[in-house]
């Protein structure tokens, strides 16, 4: 695209009154107005001609793979001619989806003879798919007196998720509380049913352990040591419906729920556990299979980072049986979801008693303080009776379903927002410690 500039535009009415005065004074030289004209229109070619073509234009727009809620990265651009003149500057714009932050004015860049290098900074405050739209780049003649405009598709993905380095200290942290890595011995040993070793009875120690047989054998009584098995496969599957992208405390359920996933995941790979993540709400939409090892994290990052907020119902049959066709082994189950009617509650029960039948199932829960709050409080107008009465008989519905998904034999979590991330952990290192994955 070329325009004219501001400068152009006066150029050319600064000369119409001149025109219309000479006219009006010596009509015979009334050709004085079509002549500046043209003159005008002469100037702005040769500025078009010598401003820098804009096939020549080339830029590259690097964008960081993952970012996160509330830190700042940056967008590096980096913009050259590749022969002819070159404007001595450029302005520089980046297209890109609203929950980046970015701004819309006009940066200026001075173009030197091997280009330019910028970086553009973002600040997301939304967890989501963000994606960069296009890159707006312009410049003027030598004169002044034209435009060049071009823009730049780019379609480049950057996923916007939580901070993962305080979710990996946080995991650590709570995961080194049980010594289950590091560089104490009894992590590998001690618990599990995975044999190891044999060593000499101790006092105090469990005497079921002892192997008879090569107690006889070595004359001296000796016990069996264990250790932690692993590769059992963990998958996470996340309720991204309507339900849980209602905020609580401030911040969305389905937030806190990959917070909390991400925090289980890296301890699962860093135990040597395999770890998949699964969201649905109407239908599937994000499905990793299961990966080993702590440098799958970053995929597992990015993938729920794709996980977008749904203002749609969550269909748990479809869901959870495509989450159990796609599974090969028997798997520990986390579904992080919430339900708000008894009919919902139904179909949810149905299909995980299905699930129950191959695989093993915990469920994580989040408590909503606001409504335990209201069904507390004490009453002071009519209002406050209704309020209490209405929350109160949710709050024993919601207790109805747990109390029922813990006598099929689901495991649950029913934790604050605050302490679910913990209780979720706590919850994995006791399964395993019982050996029940």
């Amino acid at each position: 695209m070329i325009y004219p500039t501001r400068r152009a535009v006066l150029l050319l009415a600064a000369g119409a009154p001149v025109a219309l005065l000479i006219g009006v004074l010596h009509p015979a030289l009334w050709l004085a107005g079509p002549g500046w004209i043209l003159v005008v229109f002469s100037l702005l070619l040769a500025d078009t001609v010598l401003a820098g073509s804009r096939h020549r234009f080339q830029a590259v727009v690097d964008a960081p793979p993952y970012v996160a809620i509330g830190s700042t990265a940056g967008i590096d651009v980096r913009a050259r001619f590749t022969a002819g003149a070159r404007p001595p500057e450029i302005e520089a714009v980046l297209e890109g989806d609203p929950r980046l932050g970015l701004a819309l004015k006009p940066v200026r860049l001075p173009l030197s003879a091997g280009g330019v290098q910028t970086r553009f900074e973002v600040t997301p405050e939304r967890r989501g798919q963000a994606i960069l739209n296009r890159l707006w780049a312009r410049w003027r003649g030598p004169l002044g007196l034209v435009w060049k405009q071009l823009d730049q598709p780019l379609d480049l993905a950057m996923p916007i998720g939580p901070n993962i380095q305080g979710v990996k200290d946080e995991a650590v942290r709570l995961f080194a509380r049980d010594a289950m890595f590091g560089v104490k011995a009894q992590i590998e040993t001690g618990e599990g049913s995975e044999f190891h070793a044999l060593r000499d009875f101790q006092r105090g120690m469990d005497r079921r352990t002892v192997d008879w047989k090569q107690s006889a054998r070595h004359t001296a009584l000796l016990a069996k040591e264990f250790r932690t098995e692993r590769n059992h496969q963990i998958v996470l599957a996340i309720d991204t419906g309507r339900v849980m992208c209602e905020p609580v405390k401030g911040q969305p359920r389905i937030d806190r729920a990959i917070n909390a996933s991400l925090i289980l995941a890296y301890v699962c790979l860093k135990n040597g556990d395999r770890a998949g993540l699964f969201a649905f709400d109407a239908k599937p939409r994000v499905v990793s299979g299961a990966v080993s090892g702590v440098g799958a994290f970053p995929m597992l990052q990015r993938l729920a980072a794709r996980v977008d907020y749904s203002a749609e119902e969550t269909n748990y049959t479809l869901g959870l049986t495509s989450l159990a066709g796609d599974l090969q082994r028997r798997s520990l189950i986390v579904v992080f979801t919430e339900f708000t009617d008894s009919t919902n509650a139904e179909l949810m029960i149905e299909n995980v008693g299905r699930l129950l039948r191959r695989h093993l199932v915990l469920f994580v829960l989040m408590r909503d303080e606001e409504l335990e709050t209201l069904a507390e409080a004490e009453p002071a107008e009519a209002e406050d009776v209704s309020r209490a009465v209405v929350a109160g008989a949710l709050l024993r519905e919601r207790e109805v379903v747990i109390n029922r998904l813990r006598r099929m034999g689901v495991h649950v979590v029913d934790a604050p927002v605050e302490r679910m991330g913990p209780e979720l952990l706590n919850a994995y290192l006791d399964l395993k410690r019982r050996d029940l994955l």
